[in-house]
């Protein structure tokens, strides 16, 4: 999917060929969240500290990060300030990403039996108007994770 030559679009800009990108999700509590992710979603976990983790399933590689800042409960400038640190526990969830699958149907069943499913995936992967057959899955936290096969052009 994509253009394999790098090409401009902007006159200002260099041309440059983007790859790969890696989504970072906000978390709790990064040992529980790469727990749920290697028990649940099948990944592994190369990296895992106390507030940052790497996890990867083949080529799907997602960063955790702790969204654990507890301050802002009691901070008086809240309604005028509300994200202070970046790192406010009330982020956790509030992320979602795409992951490209070459066989959306196994890893439904995959899914399906580990009982992962976000409410509106659990009739089965969906064919969409743009060309993808889908089915989405939350993490512990509430973080979107969508898994699409692409079946035409996009």
């Amino acid at each position: 999917m994509g253009e394999t030559g790098a090409v401009s679009s902007h006159p200002d800009r260099p041309a440059v060929h983007m790859d790969r990108t890696v989504p970072a999700l906000p978390v709790r509590d990064v040992p529980a969240a790469v727990a749920f992710y290697r028990e649940r979603l099948g990944f592994t976990a190369p990296h895992v500290t106390a507030g940052f983790a790497v996890v990867t399933r083949e080529r799907a590689i997602l960063h955790l990060w702790a969204a654990s800042d507890e301050r802002w409960r009691t901070r008086p400038d809240l309604a005028t300030a509300p994200v202070r640190s970046g790192a406010e526990s009330f982020l956790a969830g509030t992320a979602s990403c795409r992951i490209d699958v070459d066989d959306v149907d196994a890893l439904f069943a995959e899914l399906e039996a580990a009982d992962v499913l976000h409410p509106t995936s659990r009739t089965g992967v969906q064919t969409t108007d743009f060309g993808t057959r889908e089915f989405a899955t939350l993490d512990r936290d509430g973080n979107l994770l969508t898994f699409v096969r692409w079946t035409a052009a996009g």
